[in-house]
């Protein structure tokens, strides 16, 4: 397994994380106890002595301004959404290289997938992070990404540019609802 052409397996997260790699986990997982703003501070002191960079809270506020007029609020008592939204942000603060999301959209309200999905097009677009999003809503994955890998049962049934699995009519009849 290599990251940017070096050889990672068996490294720690801790590790991964410090050479550019950030995961969203599926369930959020913020520190729910916790301020906005304690919560994106704490993400960037998880990784020092990854560089001397300060650290750029406003950033995320700059991709999420929600999270901005909330900066003071306890975390647990935000929105599925903005909590998704911070934990998004988390990962941003780092200035990651790659971004693993595991099923963003889990639980929100389509208005909701539709912000955060765009908003992850934007990093990927402006921040030149690479993404990798494991998710269920075929249709609102494949709105966003340039590759896709298409599973059952755990093993890859198809796979290509975005455009080629779009036009597919199999892909579009059993995954798209077509």
């Amino acid at each position: 397994i290599s990251f940017f052409g070096e050889d990672i397996a068996g490294r720690e997260a801790h590790t991964l994380a410090r050479q550019g790699m950030a995961h969203v986990r599926e369930g959020r997982h913020i520190f729910g106890d916790m301020t906005v703003e304690e919560n994106l501070i704490a993400a960037g002191n998880a990784l020092k002595g990854r560089g001397s960079e300060v650290l750029n809270i406003e950033i995320v506020f700059e991709y999420f301004p929600r999270l901005l007029e909330r900066r003071k609020q306890v975390a647990g008592y935000l929105s599925g959404g903005e909590q998704q939204m911070l934990a998004i942000g988390r990962a941003l603060i780092g200035k990651p290289r790659l971004i693993l999301l595991d099923e963003p959209s889990l639980g929100l309200a389509p208005m909701v997938v539709k912000d955060i999905f765009g908003i992850i097009e934007r990093i990927n677009r402006e921040q030149n992070v690479a993404m990798l999003v494991v998710e269920q809503n075929a249709r609102v994955a494949l709105g966003v990404a340039h590759y896709a890998y298409i599973m059952e049962n755990g093993r890859i049934v198809i796979n290509g540019p975005t455009e080629m699995l779009i036009n597919d009519p199999d892909v579009q009849r059993f995954y798209l609802g077509a």
